[in-house]
């Protein structure tokens, strides 16, 4: 289903408010008074919130690969879970093709902590699997996870500007290899390796 501007640009708006509803909860000490009634008010509004299903076509699929420019950010698929502009899941990511790599910038917030002012180890592999599937439209390719491996080496902070930095590696028949580094300034955090398998064209299917 398109949207057209107006619907766009709501929906985006709605799915930042839901983040950032989402931080201040999980951040915010609330008396129990206030999360009674705010639960109340959220339960009613989302049964309000009816209409038909939506769907991507899987027809589509292979049709996304709008590679930017060098330099360029790459464009908003705002569904999608962790990049998406409105996605209620959403990474505030910030994606940039530079030369054949994706470089991914975002400051993680309340939500996605799992040690104290840590992140959670998987809100990072999230991000690099997001990361890698855009080198799928550099390289013009639909293609599905195969494997992803993070190796952390230091505590991903919150409240920070991090950057994700992903790119392929070799490519052998099907599969894509690719490999991914996350860092806090000079400060490596983590780093990922994955493979991608390429779908099959109709007549290998």
């Amino acid at each position: 289903m398109s949207l057209d501007s107006t619907d766009a640009a709501a929906r985006r708006r709605v799915g930042v408010a839901i983040r950032d509803l989402g931080h201040r909860f999980i951040g915010t000490a609330i008396e129990s008074a206030t999360l009674i009634e705010l639960g109340d008010e959220l339960e009613l509004l989302a049964g309000t919130l009816t209409g038909r299903p939506r769907s991507r076509p899987v027809a589509n699929f292979s049709d996304e690969f709008v590679c930017p420019l060098d330099g360029a950010l790459f464009p908003d698929k705002m569904d999608r879970p962790f990049s998406g502009s409105a996605s209620p899941f959403g990474c505030d990511l910030i994606l940039r093709r530079v030369g054949r790599e994706v470089v991914a910038t975002t400051t993680l917030r309340a939500a996605h902590e799992g040690p104290p002012g840590r992140s959670h180890g998987g809100v990072v592999a999230a991000i690099f699997d997001d990361a890698f599937g855009f080198i799928l439209q550099i390289e013009e390719t639909a293609a599905f996870t195969g494997e992803l491996a993070v190796r952390y080496e230091v505590g991903v902070p919150l409240h920070r500007l991090i950057t994700f930095r992903a790119r392929m590696t070799e490519r052998r028949g099907r599969k894509l290899f690719m490999t991914g580094d996350c860092w806090d300034g000079d400060l490596r955090l983590a780093t990922a390796t994955a493979t991608f398998i390429a779908a099959a064209a109709p007549a290998e299917q």
